[in-house]
């Protein structure tokens, strides 16, 4: 085992929490959008749960599966896996029907300039699957985009503060979690609309984008000085134990750490470990793109991973040649054009 594969299954493995509320979760698991950035690592993880509870439970994981080696893998985990184009109506209607849906589809990078094919996926494509799976508990991944800028200082968007996004992304974002809470309302789906902002992994994220950065000698843009980010594998835990708090109506969930971030304060933290004087442009605003997890915190308790963990680990991955995915967060657009 190498040291990068050991460092993934120590900050990637369930925690008894996880394999505890697995066992309430009753049903198979199906996975759809399990082919991109966040849905190999879910599955992996509900399925180590899954083992670990000693349970007989399936999960299945449904994608278009692009990515070459990505099925095998996935298979030889231990996960199903059916390949799918779901903007395909027979396609969509052929899938099983499973108790329990974890809604990953969607799509941001590169919605500008193709706008159609955004609202396809992020707005057409929920209605279309909020039908079909209607006897289902739906956990659906939101984002904290549907939400306007907040003063720095006021902590973030709760559940409660009215949605406002900026561009066309999060409006069709916003779409999405509407069609699903239609067909909730009349279907009668238990139904979490979770709104996630900024996950973050050994392979992309906020952390490695500034990581890098400072590490290339690249100067650090403040327009957007604060953010909020959680360790991918916490956030993927509190997904699949959204499960067990769908409700109808649908309940609304933020999904982040709990800091207010400032982007100065973190680039110079990767200068002291890479001992590096990071470079800065521009002035910090007294906005950002906030969100205020507390409901997540009573129902899970904090994440495992500190913010002061994510940036060692960050810097580990990076320092010793780790696998990096070029999907970058765009964390400092403030016009909402990705």
């Amino acid at each position: 085992m190498t040291a990068l594969t050991s460092l993934e299954e120590k900050w990637l493995s369930p925690s008894d929490a996880l394999v505890e509320d697995m066992k309430s979760i009753q049903g198979d698991i199906l996975i759809l959008g399990a082919g991109g950035k966040i849905g190999p690592s879910i599955a992996r993880l509900a399925k180590q749960a899954i083992d670990r509870a000693g349970l007989d439970k399936r999960v299945i994981g449904v994608s278009r599966f692009s990515e070459a080696g990505l099925s095998d893998e996935l298979n030889a985990a231990g996960i199903e896996t059916i390949t799918a184009d779901m903007l395909d109506d027979a396609q969509l209607q052929a899938l099983p029907e499973i108790g329990n849906v974890l809604y990953l589809a969607g799509t941001k990078f590169g919605t500008s300039g193709n706008e159609p094919y955004t609202w396809a996926m992020n707005t057409y494509l929920p209605g279309r699957v909020a039908e079909k799976f209607r006897h289902s508990r739906i956990v659906v991944y939101s984002t904290g985009n549907v939400y306007p800028f907040t003063p720095v200082l006021s902590g973030g968007a709760t559940e409660e503060l009215r949605t406002d996004p900026v561009g066309e992304y999060g409006q069709s974002c916003l779409g999405r979690e509407r069609m699903f809470q239609y067909f909730s309302s009349i279907h009668g789906t238990p139904l979490l609309i979770y709104r996630l902002n900024y996950a973050i992994d050994f392979k992309y994220g906020v952390l490695l984008e500034v990581a890098k950065s400072v590490l290339n000698g690249k100067p650090v843009d403040l327009k957007t000085g604060h953010v909020n980010v959680i360790w991918q594998g916490d956030a993927n835990e509190m997904a699949i134990r959204s499960l067990l708090h769908c409700a109808s109506p649908s309940k609304l969930l933020n999904v982040t750490g709990p800091e207010t971030v400032p982007l100065r304060w973190l680039a110079q933290e990767f200068g002291r470990i890479f001992n590096i004087v990071p470079e800065f442009v521009n002035e910090e605003q007294p906005t950002a793109l906030l969100s205020n997890a507390a409901e997540s915190f009573r129902l899970f308790g904090y994440p495992r991973t500190t913010l002061k963990q994510m940036i060692e680990i960050t810097a580990q991955w990076l320092l010793e040649g780790g696998k990096t995915i070029n999907k970058p967060t765009h964390f400092q657009e403030r016009q909402g054009q990705f």
